[in-house]
């Protein structure tokens, strides 16, 4: 199965289809895309954009989710940014924290007030 992202005009994901590999010839990324894009603009209309998404971010970076962004500088799917403090590693499209997280094996959450960690108490 192939997962294609349909794209708003902001480069905003609205939906993630499931496309069967029978629809793409069985073919490769990126081979496989064009065939799924076809495909989707004959069901969805011409103008509808989309790119296809791996589960396995083997391409693009992330999985493509409600709500990403499209950015086709990176072409990588990146998730909205969680708190303004976080930064964007262009390398992996993952937004980082400006404290790493703690590598003590406890749990933390993250406070933007403090622009740090603050521990789960456990029960």
């Amino acid at each position: 199965m192939a997962n294609f992202a349909q794209l708003d005009w902001s480069y905003i994901i609205t939906e993630v289809i499931v496309v069967n590999n029978e629809t793409i010839n069985d073919l490769p990324f990126p081979e496989s895309e064009s065939a799924g894009v076809a495909f989707l603009q004959s069901l969805f209309g011409s103008t509808t954009i989309w790119k296809q998404t791996s589960y396995t971010a083997s391409y693009r970076k992330n999985y493509a989710g409600i709500g990403y962004t499209y950015d086709p500088v990176l072409d990588a799917f990146i998730a909205p940014q969680p708190y303004p403090s976080w930064v964007l590693n262009t390398t992996t499209c993952q937004w980082q924290a400006p404290v790493p997280y703690p590598d003590d094996g406890k749990t933390y959450i993250w406070d933007e007030a403090t622009l740090s960690w603050v521990l789960v108490e456990q029960p």
